[in-house]
């Protein structure tokens, strides 16, 4: 009988411990700045891991709604690295771009200055 109780008792705990997983409020607040920050550098949906980001973002409010925590938070931060890497797309392509630029106008320098002698 004793062992029963004790089997029960370990039983309930291991339930009670899945069921304790916080709400990802923390995580949630993070995931939306990332996306926010994506969003203000350039990114839109018409980068893929904006695109990623956002849907999972929508996801993670969703299982955080239904109180599935665990689901939400690992969304969540899934979202959070999609967008912080569309960030960095962005950024490159913009990077890319002004040094495309710049490596252009060394070009004419050199030319006007070949000119000039």
């Amino acid at each position: 009988m004793r062992i029963q109780v004790s089997i029960a008792v370990a039983a309930l705990l291991a339930l009670a411990g899945c069921a304790s997983d916080p709400a990802p409020t923390e995580q949630l607040r993070l995931t939306e700045q990332a996306v926010d920050q994506a969003r203000a550098v350039g990114a839109n949906d018409d980068v893929a891991e904006m695109k990623l980001a956002s849907d999972k973002l929508a996801a993670a409010l969703a299982a955080n709604g239904a109180q599935s925590y665990r689901q939400a938070r690992l969304l969540a931060e899934q979202a959070e690295l999609d967008a912080r890497l569309a960030e960095a797309r962005v950024l490159t392509e913009k990077s890319q771009e002004q040094l495309t630029q710049v490596n252009t106008r060394i070009v004419r320098l050199h030319k006007q200055l070949g000119e000039a002698q």
